[in-house]
């Protein structure tokens, strides 16, 4: 195992281990670090952490220091070095009349060294320049012809797609691309709409293209001869993506269908005859998809249900299956101790409205039981001079007959006793019906 840090030069995208020599560096540090070119300042994004030694390539490179505020100001006065340097490299070239366009100017931490990056169709004798530009800076100068990939790189942008160059965000190198990706994956092979802002083929066209590869190889090929649940027919279009194939039916050659490559038959793949293909007799089953599988396994749920109460109902007519199902629903027949009548059952004749009935004593229904308790004593009641009570004024006749009825009743009603909650006492009752 070896101890590493990992940093990151000017923003690139590309990281790079380095020996931290013993010293604990955080995330987002600068630092200066050793470099082919001399001492350099980069940023840290990988902290203290040990990797495999096959990991990293030997004799690997130390760290400095961490960078201070002295390095910071150094770091600065370069940036601000380099664009003046910008503008005095253009000027010289446009003097020397040299067919070069120049993109980028770096020069390394401590000044002694100045790049220039530029890109040019052709060879280009830049002798002269580099004189110039040597007696101008009073440093070493180099000159790098770059191509429009890494120009793009270097640059950085936005793409057709709305986001920054891969390039320049996180690629390390540069992966090839060539067109017959883009035939592969079935796009357009317009130039303009494959191509990225550096003119090449963009790099996203590597990033599926062993997704697209794997469905080749599992999909039929066009103008293959297949049989589906409707019938033989050729492909004339495959859907990668989808899995899915575009059938000419010999049936019904004027109306295509779509289908699922688990519908089809392939009797053979690709152009060729169709002497001696034997079609068989059975015919693929339609594919369906999720939904339509999950509805077909509820309707079965269903069937199921349906036979199995079938089998658990009691035996007894229709009469004993509507008390069970007014039972489990909790209805009026639930509710009130039995079932609701069925219509198509013999029912006992009604009575006539017309008949005279006799009334039904109220002190005959059936009264819930009271809880047993000690009441409270009643109050003493008051003496009033009524001639009907038993405290008469001596030598008074007691009333007889109808009035001695009709005496009880008035004191049954006074009372609040028995007879008036249920409509009528014992007496009373007897004479409801003739009053």
């Amino acid at each position: 195992m070896t101890e590493i840090i990992g940093v990151r030069f000017r923003g690139g995208p590309k990281e790079y281990y380095f020996d931290p020599h013993g010293v604990t560096v955080e995330p987002g540090r600068y630092v200066i670090v050793e470099t082919a070119q001399g001492p350099e300042y980069a940023r840290c994004v990988t902290g203290n952490r040990e990797v495999e030694d096959t990991e990293v390539v030997q004799p690997l490179r130390r760290l400095v220091r961490v960078a201070t505020e002295n390095d910071q100001r150094t770091w600065q006065l370069n940036r601000k070095r380099e664009k003046d340097a910008f503008g005095i490299c253009r000027k010289k070239i446009a003097n020397h009349g040299l067919d070069m366009k120049l993109v980028k100017v770096e020069s390394n931490f401590d000044g002694s060294k100045i790049v220039f990056y530029f890109t040019s169709d052709g060879r280009v004798d830049f002798r002269a320049l580099v004189r110039d530009l040597a007696a101008e800076f009073r440093a070493r100068i180099e000159l790098r012809q770059i191509g429009v990939r890494d120009e793009a790189k270097m640059l950085g942008g936005v793409g057709i797609c709305g986001r920054a160059f891969c390039c320049a965000e996180f690629l390390d190198d540069f992966i090839p691309v060539s067109i017959k990706m883009a035939k592969t994956q079935n796009l357009s092979l317009n130039p303009t709409k494959i191509s990225g802002t550096c003119g090449r083929l963009m790099c996203c066209l590597k990033y599926e293209q062993e997704a697209y590869e794997d469905a080749v190889r599992r999909c039929p090929r066009q103008d293959s001869f297949v049989l589906t649940p409707d019938g033989p027919g050729n492909i004339t279009n495959v859907d990668l993506l989808r899995e899915q194939s575009v059938v000419r039916l010999d049936d019904q050659p004027e109306s295509p269908r779509r289908y699922h490559n688990c519908e089809l038959n392939v009797l053979r793949n690709g152009k060729g005859s169709r002497d001696g293909i034997e079609i068989p007799r059975e015919r693929p089953e339609r594919y369906r998809t999720p939904e339509e599988e999950l509805d077909a396994v509820e309707q079965r749920l269903r069937g199921e249900a349906r036979e199995l109460e079938a089998m658990l109902e009691i035996p007894g007519g229709e009469e004993g299956g509507e008390k069970r199902r007014g039972s489990r629903r909790g209805g009026r027949g639930h509710r009130r101790g039995g079932d609701k009548p069925n219509a198509d059952a013999p029912q006992a004749e009604k009575p006539r409205t017309d008949a005279p009935q006799a009334e039904k004593p109220k002190a005959d229904r059936p009264q819930a039981e009271k809880p047993r308790g000690e009441r409270p004593p009643r109050p003493p009641r008051q003496k009033q001079d009524r001639p009907d009570r038993e405290d008469r004024p001596e030598g008074e006749a007691a009333p007889q007959g109808e009035d001695a009825k009709s005496a009880a009743r008035r004191r049954s009603h006074r009372r609040g006793g028995r007879g008036h909650r249920r409509g009528g006492g014992a007496s009373g009752g007897a004479g409801g019906t003739e009053a």
